[in-house]
């Protein structure tokens, strides 16, 4: 599985409300948020911090299925518990089934990347980067755990 979050260009002084995109792709399928009509652009710092807190409970195993609305968006993925690992969709299409390893280091990975290309130029008074740091680092510790 593959995933990428970037933040769209040309949108002035850099801001945790940036928009952005997400785009993933396994061996089953692939969607992405960009060039859709109607618009799924999102909110991608936030969106990135709701998707880590979204998917460490279904990591740990606290739940069989967890779902990710962007924030200000319609694009949607679907997580769920199966006993050859998780199920990854995205509306009626499955991208893909991965292992919980698989998944939470593709997330980090991903995560990882968007935070070394973008956090360090967002205002340092910008409540966004505290919140996406504190979920990577919370993320981090469930994945490497698995």
């Amino acid at each position: 599985m593959m995933a990428k979050f970037s933040v769209r260009p040309e949108q002035g002084d850099p801001s945790g409300f940036d928009l952005g995109d997400m785009a993933w792709r396994g061996e089953l399928g692939e969607a992405s948020s960009a060039d859709q009509h109607p618009d799924q652009g999102m909110m991608i710092h936030l969106s990135v911090v709701q998707l880590l807190d979204t998917l460490r409970d279904l990591l740990e195993g606290r739940t069989a299925s967890a779902r990710f609305v962007g924030v200000d968006s319609s694009f949607t993925l679907t997580f769920k518990a199966m006993q050859a690992g998780i199920s990854v969709t995205s509306g009626s299409e499955k991208l893909a089934v991965v292992s919980r390893a698989a998944l939470a280091s593709t997330v980090l990975r991903t995560a990882e990347e968007l935070a070394d290309s973008t956090l360090g130029a967002l205002p340092a008074h910008d409540g966004v980067r505290d919140d996406y740091t504190a979920a990577l680092n919370q993320f981090r510790s469930v994945a490497r755990s698995l």
